[in-house]
Parts: structure tokens; sequence; C-alpha cells
């Protein structure tokens, strides 16, 4: 991975126990910053001593992205303990969605939309308000490949995903002249341990899911890191209101 000089800077990366988030936590880690692993799970306090034992510095607040008292007092934290933030990855979401529209759930709509969207928002508008006072600011909005294409059998969650890109644009266009960088990042099927468990239990077919991707594999949990913090840093300092594909060729096709 490139490395990237964020000595001094703080990094906030909600969903950071595990999967992508944990991996660009630990990305953010070697490259020196402040981090502060958020997520509904207590197993993100695991990552945060991660970084505390190999030297870093790190801590963990327990949020439900869907709460916006929970999200206020994460990015007072922040500001609270390290004087700014500098970087907001906002990886929370879920995908658990494998049924055609006429037979999609509720209440899995009314979660999937307060997490992946409701969520995406509500911590924006808090770290926002935190960047704006500060005149600079770069934030990373997980999308997805969902986001950018038809999602068959995820319809609700393809939803999802280009709602978080229309935020994402719309807020890009609000605060770029306030020194604030906006961006959506749009992964292909990373290998994650919920990647894993779907294979296992036969929900998908891994050499299929390879062929989707003219590169012809699966993408790599460090790929999405190094792509996240190349995104927070000063070579990309001219791309804002950007969805930015990370698919293995998903979308070319």
């Amino acid at each position: 991975m490139t490395r990237f000089d964020y000595a001094g800077r703080t990094a906030l990366i909600t969903g950071g126990a595990g999967g992508i988030g944990c991996a660009t936590a630990l990305a953010f880690a070697q490259a020196g910053a402040n981090v502060v692993v958020a997520d509904i799970s207590s197993s993100g306090a695991e990552v945060a001593e991660r970084i505390v034992a190999a030297g870093g510095v790190a801590s963990f607040v327990r949020c439900d992205v869907t709460q916006i008292a929970q999200v206020t007092a994460l990015v007072e934290h922040c500001v609270q303990n390290y004087g700014a933030l500098d970087f907001a990855f906002n990886n929370a979401g879920i995908e658990e969605e494998n049924a055609r529209l006429a037979d999609s759930d509720e209440a899995l709509f009314d979660r999937m939309m307060a997490i992946n969207v409701k969520g995406v928002w509500a911590c924006m508008r808090a770290q926002l308000r935190v960047m704006q006072a500060q005149a600079r600011g770069v934030i990373v909005n997980t999308a997805s490949v969902a986001g950018l294409v038809g999602a068959p059998k995820h319809a609700i969650y393809g939803a999802s995903k280009h709602a978080v890109i229309g935020l994402t644009k719309s807020a890009a266009a609000e605060y770029g002249r306030a020194g604030i960088r906006i961006n959506a990042l749009c992964p292909g099927v990373i290998r994650t341990a919920m990647f894993e468990r779907v294979v296992q239990q036969g929900l998908a077919d891994e050499q299929g899911i390879r062929r989707l991707h003219p590169i012809g594999r699966i993408g790599e949990v460090e790929e999405i890191a190094g792509t996240v913090l190349w995104m927070c840093s000063e070579q990309a300092g001219f791309m804002t209101g950007h969805a930015l594909a990370v698919d293995g060729g998903y979308t070319a096709v």
C-alpha cells in the first residue's frame, strides 16, 4: 500500500468492527492518524485495541448510526479527544436481502433505509458542522456498485446505495467552497467474513461472482482501504461529488 502520512490527523470510521471498516481503520493507523472506530458491535473495541497495541492512537465508540444523539456524541468524542475531525469514512451499512421486489419485506425496507441512508445522512450532518467550522475535511461514504447499476434481488439495497450517492453529490456541491470534499466509494464484491459466510451457506457461488468481475477475482478489503486513504489525500484534492467504482470492472460490462 502507498505510504500516506496522516500523523496528527483524526479519522473516524463507522462500521469499523470488521471487513472494510476494520481494514480502513488499521490502514489509517499505519499512516499515523488518530483513529476513532465506531460500530454498533462492541467487537469494534478489539480493533481499537489492536491499533493501540501496535503503538497507534485509537478509541472505540459504540454507536447506532440511526440514533441522532449517539451520532452527535460520536462526533463530539472526536473533537474533544483529538481536537479535530479531518477524515470521516461513513461505512456502516447492511445487506440482508435476497428476494425479488414483489416478495420483499416492509420491515427490511425500513431497516435498510434507516441504517444505509439515514445513518449516512445523520453522520454527514454532524461531521459537516464540525468540518465547516474547521474550514477543512474529507468525507467518504460507502455506496456500492449497486448504487450505480441495477441489483436483481437486492432492489432495496440498491435503492439505499443510490440514495447514498445522491446525498454525496448534493452535499459536495453545497460544501465544496467551505474546503470540504465529499465522495462516494462503490466497491464490487469484496472478500469479507460476511461474504465467506454467504458462500459457505450456499447462498452465493464464488466462481459465478468472480465471472461478474472482468478482472477475474473477488476484491480484498486492503484494496478498498487503500483507496479510501487515497481519496482522503491531497493526491485526490480536485475530486469531489464523485462516485468511484472500485469493482474489478463489474460496472464496465
